[in-house]
């Protein structure tokens, strides 16, 4: 898309927006700009209003993780209820399945934000720690690498990511990519 001689938004709604909207639920404290900068980052390729809507549903979840954790007494599931309610309420997701059920519905394959956003979200709401989201996500047997990268984004602000994880994604990055991580971790961590 990038080295096409006309790239341009292609009214895709599909989880590609939503996989990579996390560093926009970290850049400010204030939801509406992070809501309009989600937009942008989705419009960019994703410009339906589904391809929107999974994007800001994303990063909305991140930044209420985040600005829920900066007060204090606040338990993991006190986040995760926060997050289902208000995501549900904004976006209209069903969050009240468990990740059997939507397993015993049939389940498969979909690529879309409103056929895999919620479910990833769901695999962070029945999570215990950063590694069962993940889990949860492939245990869906749907689009796996994308729901995992959308519960991750959202399970590293609730437990954060254990040193072991870490370690091997920074073995595997090049010297380039490593230093963007380590540049947005100081800024936004």
């Amino acid at each position: 898309w990038l080295v096409s001689s006309n790239p341009q938004p292609y009214n895709s709604f599909g989880n590609g927006s939503a996989m990579r909207v996390s560093p926009c639920g970290w850049i400010s404290d204030d939801i509406n700009e992070v809501l309009s900068i989600a937009r942008q980052s989705a419009e960019v390729t994703h410009n339906h209003p589904e391809g929107v809507k999974g994007a800001q549903a994303v990063a909305m979840a991140i930044w209420m993780a985040r600005t829920i954790n900066q007060k204090t007494n606040h338990t993991p599931e006190d986040i995760k209820k926060a997050i289902k309610n208000g995501v549900s309420e904004i976006y209209g997701y069903d969050l009240n399945r468990t990740i059997d059920d939507i397993i015993k519905s049939g389940y498969r394959f979909n690529e879309t934000c409103q056929g895999s956003v919620p479910e990833a979200i769901i695999a962070v709401l029945e999570s215990a720690d950063f590694e069962s989201a993940i889990r949860n996500a492939i245990r869906l047997r749907g689009d796996a690498d994308t729901q995992a990268c959308i519960a991750g984004s959202i399970a590293e602000v609730i437990y954060g990511i254990p040193e072991e994880f870490k370690q091997v994604v920074k073995d595997k990055l090049d010297p380039f990519l490593l230093n963007i991580v380590e540049e947005f971790n100081k800024k936004y961590e």
